[in-house]
């Protein structure tokens, strides 16, 4: 029977690269989506993947997700939180809101989709969370002081959890992208964007795909002994 996965943020940009993997795998993805339905549709159409809209960043919108899933597709395997946003801006034009969107959504979401899952992937004694984090939740980035907290209290949070999950044959790993070639990064100026592009070893912007092959290392049956730990792809940029 075909694992079943949950990929957030799943049906554009690195999240739907990570859904066209798995399910190039043979596993059963549903991706979740918070706004852009046009996109949403056009992917469910180009794959056959069923994609459902909620708001990760809102716990009780994850847990009646979740129950839905459940019931129209089956006990949830694999999470892959990917959900994530920027907000900008140095810390001393930073509001308030703006840090505590990005917190609630990038950080939050990991929570409260991981608090949904756990105990199914817990008591069935097999499972595999990855969590998405960022080469500038490692080496922090100008302007994201919130973004830089959500990102690397995800490496935080994905050790912890991994020692929960470790005796029930769960495993809870992070994937620390560098540069990637999405929309979020077309976004940034083309002269800041040459400037970082400079500072990669490898000399160019990493690739969805790329991505997407370490998350489904990490979520298939050979990734078994490997939890806690973050696996960095980012041209050489930054490394520890």
């Amino acid at each position: 029977m075909a694992r079943i996965a949950i990929v957030t943020g799943g049906s554009r940009g690195i999240g739907a690269a990570i859904s066209r993997r798995l399910q190039d795998m043979g596993v059963t993805v549903v991706a979740n989506y918070a706004g852009n339905e046009d996109k949403a549709k056009a992917f469910e159409g180009e794959t056959g993947i069923r994609t459902f809209k909620w708001d990760v960043g809102d716990f009780d919108a994850c847990q009646a997700a979740f129950a839905q899933i459940t019931e129209e597709v089956g006990p949830v395997d694999i999470l892959v939180n990917n959900a994530g946003i920027t907000r900008d801006a140095t810390l001393m034009r930073m509001t308030y809101d703006m840090w505590d969107e990005v917190m609630r959504v990038n950080l939050g979401g990991c929570f409260n989709m991981a608090k949904a899952v756990f105990p199914g992937m817990k008591d069935r004694g097999w499972g595999r969370i990855v969590n998405i984090g960022s080469i500038n939740g490692q080496g922090g980035q100008y302007g994201q002081v919130n973004y830089a907290a959500a990102k690397s209290g995800i490496h935080g949070f994905t050790k912890a959890l991994a020692q929960e999950g470790a005796k029930f044959g769960v495993t809870v790993n992070a994937l620390a992208p560098g540069y990637i070639d999405t929309d979020m990064v077309a976004a940034v100026p083309e002269d800041v964007l040459a400037k970082i592009v400079a500072k990669v070893p490898v000399g160019r912007l990493g690739q969805a795909d790329e991505i997407a092959r370490g998350v489904a290392f990490l979520c298939g049956e050979d990734a078994g002994f490997v939890t806690g730990s973050t696996l960095s792809i980012n041209g050489g940029q930054h490394m520890y």
